[in-house]
């Protein structure tokens, strides 16, 4: 969820800048990031207000920021009209009002009313056409990219566009379903792509092993060939675990056990990948010059299933080179570990960053005027 403010500069200029409500990922999170904020269902609703944002954002600014109780009208107006030069003021939730979402032009027009030009520097609302990403654009010109979300389309469409090499591309997560493009893309551009977590066992389910209770998506085992069968066609080196820890239940106390990813016993499911695994993922990781990973290897949320995903976290933490860990889970697990400040670059965007790594056109970049 975006918040939008307006800041007056000297020469009575007015910009527009669109931030999400949250700080640097590696500092800790200030009260406000404790509660959603995004998604209020019918109009204005109080626990969805902007109000502690608006005093992270005076300490993070450092000078006073005002807030107003709406984004568009009349309140707004006075508001603006009576701003400093070099204030800021913080406006409301623009998801108070359903043309936000439906980007609707008379919406996108009132909020584009007080300002001059428009920044966007809300990365993780990017993939998202909304009226304030995308809508805004049309009545604001310039309407150019924030340092932020600079950085992030330099990192994440550099690192797959043109990588230091060798490049390896680590894809993790529950479902293959939910990576089809990601890993389709990957394919095309790394020279190694390692596989971890939930989605492993639909591959495993591809080459004829048995599974026991593990996760599987029967419908993605076709798909899971076709993928084995374009990495060796394209000479990618597609590596697989060899090893996983698999559970009596899906538990934290539940009774555990490390076997060979041939040796899966009925009524036992994969939770993590394992020891001799990360041993070959670390060998392959040390050859390479970038590194970018969207996933985690295991149930990293529960201790005996997360060492799997903070072995990982610990090689590309002594990496030399660009290590990049793209949005979602993987942020938060790098978090977990203490490690985010030695990657290079950690991302804010979770649906934006596996539709930027996927190769798709972000309506909230296309439609600015330089990004």
């Amino acid at each position: 969820m975006p918040c939008f403010f307006p800041s007056r500069f000297v020469g009575a200029q007015l910009c527009f800048t669109l931030l999400e409500p949250r700080t640097d990922r590696r500092s800790p999170p200030p009260p406000h990031r404790q509660r959603q904020q995004g998604r209020p269902k019918d109009g204005p609703e109080d626990k969805f207000r902007l109000t502690p944002c608006g005093a992270r954002l005076s300490e993070l600014l450092s000078c006073s920021v005002s807030k107003v109780d709406d984004c568009v009208g009349d309140v707004v107006k006075d508001a603006v009209a009576g701003m400093d030069n070099g204030s800021v003021c913080l406006l409301e939730n623009v998801r108070f009002y359903k043309d936000e979402e439906k980007n609707g032009k008379d919406f996108a027009k009132q909020l584009a009313e007080f300002a001059d030009l428009y920044v966007n520097d809300a990365f993780g609302t990017a993939h998202r056409a909304h009226a304030s990403t995308a809508g805004v654009t049309e009545f604001l010109s310039p309407s150019v990219a924030g340092f932020l979300l600079q950085k992030e389309l330099d990192y994440l469409d550099g690192a797959v566009s043109n990588p230091d090499r060798p490049f390896c591309a680590i894809v993790g997560g529950s479902k293959v379903s939910s990576k089809i493009g990601v890993i389709e893309t990957l394919l095309n551009k790394a020279d190694k792509v390692i596989l971890g977590g939930g989605m492993i066992f639909t591959f495993y389910k591809a080459l004829g092993k048995d599974v026991g209770s593990s996760l599987v998506e029967d419908d993605k085992v076709e798909l899971a060939k076709e993928l084995m069968k374009k990495a060796e066609e394209k000479g990618v080196k597609l590596l697989l675990p060899t090893d996983v820890v698999i559970a009596d239940a899906f538990a934290a106390d539940a009774k555990t056990q490390t076997v060979s990813v041939d040796a899966i016993p009925d009524g036992w499911m994969g939770l993590d990948i394992g020891p001799d695994s990360v041993k070959s993922f670390q060998d392959e990781l040390n050859e390479c010059k970038s590194v970018i990973w969207n996933g985690p290897m295991g149930v990293f949320e529960m201790d005996a299933f997360a060492k799997g995903t903070f072995a990982i976290a610990d090689t590309l933490a002594e990496l030399d080179g660009i290590t990049i860990i793209g949005g979602g889970d993987s942020v938060a697990a790098v978090e977990k570990a203490g490690l985010a400040d030695k990657m290079s670059h950690i991302s804010t965007g979770g649906g934006a960053s596996l539709e930027l790594l996927e190769g798709k056109v972000l309506p909230g970049v296309d439609a600015l005027d330089e990004a």
